[in-house]
């Protein structure tokens, strides 16, 4: 395995960008940490994102547990879709739109 070390004194001069489909993983993965919520993932109907200079707006539609506080719940979603794509990415997000569009009514959650 390589090891690779930032050297400060070097100056390289470039750009990263990342392909729309990469952040929507990284999305994808952020919903996913949070117990009690599913992705609706319906030809690409569960996320969409825009990109503008102020930042990345993203519309989520997930599908929720019986037994969870809707509202703490997309609270959560949009913590950790905030927290990962900034982490991950050199991206603000500007907004995260959650939409319930399903509950899981089973007793034992998909």
């Amino acid at each position: 395995m390589a090891h690779l070390r930032h050297d400060p004194t070097t100056t390289q001069k470039g750009k990263i960008t990342y392909n729309s489909s990469i952040v929507s993983g990284i999305v994808a993965l952020a919903i996913g940490e949070v117990e009690g919520a599913h992705l609706i993932n319906t030809k690409n109907k569960g996320i969409k994102l825009t990109f503008d200079k102020q930042g990345i707006v993203a519309d989520i539609n997930v599908k929720v547990d019986i037994t969870a506080n809707v509202s703490s719940l997309a609270f959560k979603i949009q913590q950790s879709i905030k927290h990962n794509v900034e982490s991950m990415t050199n991206y603000k997000v500007e907004k995260v739109n959650v939409h319930v569009t399903d509950v899981n009514f089973l007793e034992n959650p998909v």
